[in-house]
């Protein structure tokens, strides 16, 4: 709705209702997505959709539904109108720019503080949260319970994701940084799973907390926070096991791969030239 606009309705009831028996009321006619509040007082319901129709069609619809759910309780629209998207294409456009810069400043304070390769790691790994996240969003945006709807709340969940994932990242990477000065005979290996195995413990017990957070909030919550508690929940899920298997799996890749060119190059010196 907040992208591309719809229809707004407001309903005042003759006793106060549960939004879940709303929404269960109007699914029955393909509505179980609407945005659905309590509008001045308990007895009244602001319903808002993505979907329009001419004239008043589209509140004669949602009245029929709620009639024939609440037949002992009076109901009756108090207004409906079209309202237009609340992120105009301007504003998208800037989004996405803005989210573009962050990942190129990140990838650049990374490569400097560390090298270009934990930079790339670090960006990768975001990427990745990104889309496992909105591909769970997909699966899960048939399941009414969930209320979960492409709009400002899920955005901001995936801008909050991709912060606390790159704190996870930085802070193995640091972990890598350091022991490298203190164990230089360690094959690089080695060296990389000892640094994951000192900071696993940090990781699992500063997510854990978070996502317990996360996890009342879905279940205990109100209808409109529910998508972004579940988009945050699989973001910190999967923003943690990047970190660990991801960023630090192309740091690891990259570095053999550098080593192996170089005793192929070594290998090939050491040949004797051939006089034709």
């Amino acid at each position: 709705i907040d992208f591309l606009g719809g229809t707004e309705v407001i309903v005042r009831f003759e006793k106060p209702v549960s939004i879940g028996d709303v929404r269960s009321a109007i699914a029955q006619i393909g509505l179980a997505k609407s945005e659905i509040k309590t509008y001045g007082t308990h007895n009244e319901i602001l319903i808002r959709t993505s979907q329009q129709m001419e004239g008043t069609k589209m509140g004669e619809l949602i009245l029929s539904a709620l009639q024939s759910k609440f037949q002992d309780n009076k109901v009756e629209v108090l207004n409906e109108e079209k309202v237009g998207p609340r992120i105009g294409a301007e504003l998208r456009r800037k989004a996405f720019y803005t989210v573009i810069l962050s990942l190129i400043v990140m990838l650049v304070y990374i490569g400097l503080r560390f090298k270009p390769i934990y930079g790339l790691g670090a960006v990768v790994a975001l990427f990745h949260d990104v889309l496992v996240t909105l591909g769970f969003c997909s699966i899960f945006s048939s399941v009414p319970y969930l209320n979960i709807e492409m709009n400002q709340s899920l955005l901001a969940a995936l801008l909050t994701l991709v912060g606390l994932s790159v704190n996870d990242t930085v802070v193995v990477f640091d972990r890598i940084r350091e022991n490298l000065k203190l164990y230089k005979a360690m094959d690089f290996i080695s060296l990389v799973n000892k640094s994951i195995n000192e900071t696993l413990s940090r990781t699992i017990i500063t997510s854990g907390t978070v996502i317990l957070v996360l996890v009342i909030l879905l279940f205990v919550g109100s209808e409109v926070t529910r998508g972004f508690a579940f988009a945050l929940t699989i973001g910190m899920i999967t923003g943690t096991y990047s970190s660990i298997y991801v960023a630090s799996s192309i740091v690891v890749d990259f570095n053999l791969a550098r080593q192996r060119r170089s005793e192929k190059e070594k290998l090939l010196k050491k040949q004797p030239v051939t006089a034709k």
